[in-house]
Order: C-alpha cells, then sequence, then structure tokens
C-alpha cells in the first residue's frame, strides 16, 4: 500500500489534503475506494483514461495518465507470498482459476509483468466480467468457466467476507493467513504431497 500510495498522499500535500493534516497512505486508499465510481471502475464499467481523469479531480493532482499507472500498479508486490511450485504442484491435480477484484490497469500489469498466471488457465477478473466479490455473479463466472459444480470447488482468499460468500453458494472454502496454514489445509483435503485422500478434480 505504501509504496502505490505515499507518493500520491505526497503529492496532494497542500492541493487535496485538509489543512493541517498530512494524509497517509491508508488514509489516501480509503479516499479514493469511497468515490461513487469506485465500483464501476472495478467492474469495468469506466475506462482507465475517465478513471485517471475522475481521480486527479477528486485529489487535485496533475499526474500524468502514465504517471498514475506507475503508481497504481506500485501496489502490486512483485514479491508474491505464495511460490509457483505450489500453484504447479496444485495446477498437476486441479483445474485452477484466478478470481479477482480488480481493474484493467492491474490486470495489464498482472497478465504482462507476473509468472503465477500461467498456472491459471481461467482467470476472471472483475472488471471483465462486470461483478466483483461478494457478488454470487462472480463465483458463479469462474465455476461456469471450470464446468464444475459449487460442491467440486475449493475457493481460498484472505478476506473472510468473500470467503463466507463462496461458501453460501456451497463452495468449500478457506481463509488465508500464512503460506504454512495454507499448505497444512491443502494437505488435509489430498491436494498436496504429505497426505492421503482423492484430488478435488
Amino acid at each position: 500500500m505504501e509504496r502505490a500510495f505515499d507518493p500520491i498522499a505526497a503529492a496532494m500535500q497542500g492541493a487535496g489534503a485538509p489543512p493541517g493534516k498530512r494524509l497517509s497512505s491508508e488514509d489516501t486508499w480509503a479516499l479514493i475506494r469511497a468515490d461513487e465510481c469506485w465500483d464501476k471502475w472495478q467492474e469495468g464499467r469506466i475506462s482507465p483514461s475517465d478513471w485517471h481523469r475522475r481521480l486527479m479531480g477528486v485529489l487535485n493532482l496533475s499526474l500524468t495518465l502514465e504517471e498514475f499507472r506507475d503508481a497504481w500498479n506500485r501496489v502490486l508486490n512483485p514479491q508474491t507470498i505464495l511460490s509457483d511450485e505450489l500453484f504447479a504442484q496444485l495446477g498437476a491435480r486441479c483445474r485452477l482459476a484466478l478470481l479477482s477484484n480488480t481493474d484493467p490497469i492491474h490486470v495489464e500489469c498482472l497478465e504482462r509483468s507476473f509468472t503465477f498466471g500461467r498456472y491459471f488457465p481461467t482467470r476472471i477478473y472483475s472488471c471483465g466480467v462486470g461483478a466483483s466479490k461478494p457478488s454470487p455473479a462472480i463465483y458463479q463466472a469462474a465455476l461456469d468457466s471450470l464446468g464444475v459444480p459449487a460442491q467440486q470447488a475449493l475457493y481460498i482468499d484472505d478476506i473472510q467476507e468473500f470467503v463466507d460468500a463462496a461458501r453460501r453458494l456451497g463452495l468449500d472454502a478457506i481463509r488465508f493467513e500464512d503460506p504454512a496454514l495454507l499448505a497444512a489445509e491443502l494437505r488435509r483435503r489430498g491436494l498436496l504431497q504429505g497426505t492421503g485422500g482423492s484430488a478435488v478434480p
């Protein structure tokens, strides 16, 4: 968060910030997410140029679109939490799908700069399907793309609200907390080496 929004917060001092208050990266992020067009942006209903233009007005800034893209993409940590090796092991046993609330600028960066996408033949982005988690529509889009019923799917997310939404649709679901706990849960289900059990298709 700091990588992405500290430069924006710094640029806002004396511009978009309330008098006497220095905005943190968290303050800036909260301000952006509170914008009435946030859902439209996440669900692909406004263009990157329109989002840039809107935020420059809301934040009282004058970054070019390219400068804004660079700052916006800094939120994507190049050091991923989980290894490609894990995805390779899972991909040998399961059909994998990536399901993400994200926008067109981040999608472009993810597809260009990160290697893990190759393990996920199905990639469902909120901006591509016009719905975002926790809406049932985006989970259903993933299930339809995989061609499996909810009862045969396992969903993993670090946000409890999204885990709960998946469970309401009938999916098995794991709340991600750290890699070791995730690996233990996957082994318990027979999806990683180390225990017996049948793999979920």
